[in-house]
């Protein structure tokens, strides 16, 4: 069993027992979001750390989008409760990488896959080297934008 899922249910009878509502929806959405990728497909299956992680980046990422939405929306007090959802979330997730990271990471990407003369055309191959070095860790619209500028595009 993920030692990530277990975290999450102490957690949520923590928050629980503490009778914090924002928290113990936000724990519960997860674990439904995590019940819901074990069962999808032909098998149901046992997640692993990082696929629970994966679930955790997809819910934090709709939270944000919720919250930009909203906020054009002129719904303040709904962006706010969708960035308070984000914040949980975000307490596990690891780390965010930096501007300065992601640079170092598709130079190194770039490298290792000599694509520095292709330009564009190795963008997949390029982004498939980051993408399993940045999970959970980067949004994929920044890697991407970087990718892109250190190609030369």
């Amino acid at each position: 069993m993920s030692a990530l899922k277990d975290r999450l249910r102490d957690d949520l009878n923590i928050a629980l027992k503490a009778r914090d509502a924002l928290r113990t929806s936000v724990i519960r959405m997860v674990l439904a979001a995590i019940t819901n990728a074990e069962v999808a497909g032909k098998e149901a299956r046992e997640l692993t750390d990082d696929d629970v992680l994966t679930v955790l980046s997809s819910e934090a990422k709709k939270r944000r989008e919720s919250a930009t939405a909203f906020d054009e929306g002129h719904r303040p007090e709904l962006a706010d409760k969708e960035r308070a959802e984000a914040a949980i979330l975000a307490e596990y997730l690891p780390e965010p990488l930096g501007d300065e990271e992601i640079a170092a990471l598709v130079a190194g990407a770039i490298e290792q896959t000599g694509a520095a003369g292709e330009g564009m055309r190795a963008m997949g191959k390029v982004m498939g080297a980051v993408t399993a070095q940045t999970k959970g860790r980067a949004d994929g619209g920044a890697v991407a934008a970087e990718v892109r500028r250190q190609l030369g595009a």
